[in-house]
This record gives C-alpha cells, sequence and structure tokens, in this order.
C-alpha cells in the first residue's frame, strides 16, 4: 500500500469527524482559519512584557518563522500537491485557493513559534504546542490539507526553530546579530515612548 494511499485514507478517517461530531465543527473552523490570530497575539504580548528573555524569544521566533516559511515555499514548488478537495469528495468546511497543499504554512507557521516559546519557557510552550496541534489537525479535519502536509509542516516549523535556537547559543555572531537588533529597537522605543520634557 503507497503511502499516498495510506495517507489519502487518514485524511478521509479524519474529515468525516465533521459528518459525526458536526458540534466540533465551530471550533475547528476557527483553529483551521483565525487559529494563527493567537500565536501573532502571543508574540506581541511576550515582546511588549519588556524582559531581555522574552525579547529574544521572540526575535528568534520571528527568524525561525522566516526560515521555516522559505523552506515551505520551495518544498511547495519542487514537489507541487494539490488540495485534497481538487480531487476527492471531501467536507469542506472553510473557502481555500486550490493552491499548493504540501507542507502545510499554518502547521509549520503555529509549531515555529510554539517551539520556540517552548525552547525558552517551557511551562508556557506546552501549552502553544497543544493550540499549535489543534491548528494543524483542523486543517485536515476541515478539509484543506491532508495529513502529511500538516506533519511536514510540524517538522519544518519544530526544526527550523530548534537549530535556530542551537545556532544562537553555539555561533557567536548571530548571536551579537539578534542582540544588536533588539537594542536598535529598544532605542527608537526609547525615544518614542520616553516621556517628553515640559
Amino acid at each position: 500500500m503507497g503511502l499516498s494511499l495510506i495517507d489519502y485514507q487518514w485524511f478521509q478517517s479524519i474529515n468525516h469527524l465533521a459528518d459525526v461530531y458536526p458540534f466540533l465543527n465551530p471550533i475547528m473552523d476557527f483553529f483551521a482559519e483565525d487559529g494563527e490570530y493567537l500565536f501573532y497575539l502571543g508574540v506581541i504580548l511576550y515582546w511588549f512584557y519588556r524582559t531581555p528573555q522574552n525579547r529574544r524569544m521572540v526575535a528568534g521566533a520571528l527568524l525561525s518563522a522566516c526560515l521555516a516559511l522559505g523552506i515551505n515555499a520551495g518544498l511547495g514548488l519542487l514537489f507541487y500537491r494539490d488540495r485534497p478537495f481538487v480531487h476527492h469528495h471531501v467536507i469542506q468546511l472553510i473557502p481555500h485557493a486550490a493552491n499548493a497543499s504540501f507542507p502545510s504554512d499554518h502547521a509549520a507557521g503555529a509549531f515555529v513559534i510554539a517551539m520556540s516559546i517552548f525552547l525558552w519557557r517551557r511551562k508556557d510552550g506546552f501549552f502553544w504546542l497543544i493550540f499549535a496541534a489543534c491548528v494543524a489537525f483542523s486543517r485536515v479535519w476541515t478539509g484543506v490539507h491532508y495529513p502529511t502536509d500538516v506533519l511536514a509542516g510540524t517538522v519544518i516549523g519544530m526544526g527550523s526553530a530548534l537549530l535556530l535556537y542551537r545556532l544562537t547559543l553555539r555561533w557567536r555572531l548571530l548571536n551579537m546579530i539578534l542582540t544588536s537588533l533588539i537594542e536598535i529597537y529598544e532605542t527608537l522605543e526609547h525615544k518614542v515612548w520616553a516621556p517628553k520634557p515640559k
């Protein structure tokens, strides 16, 4: 049995849950379409809760996200795959363009942020990883991704976060660049928000 057939069978099993448990569909719709906004909000809150650790964590998360989504874009061009609804009858709960399905940007984006937080703040990161899993699973439930799409996105997201975290700890030049960018921002921030003399 080929991988694509197994993948499709997994997809059918998960996507069919939309018929079996329709009361969960609004929750899955939310995670599939709007779950990413939880991560945007989290990044903003951590950044403006001004601690050196939070600033480094968020800066690392954003650089990791650029890496992960860049890898996704390259793989999407090299291994183009249609969305499930293009060739199969699916329960499609959310609208989506018929563009590349592999790998999942939503899964990669959610997991790269969640993993970046986990590496710096274990307790917080555990809950963010759960949210990321909900985003990835919901993309299959709602009919817009195959399981291997979100699995690949998950691996790319987590791997990118871990790679950049390790490089930041071991590569002095990258650490200096990251620190300099944060210092430049904080200098500008201080000038903007500092109370003006009367």
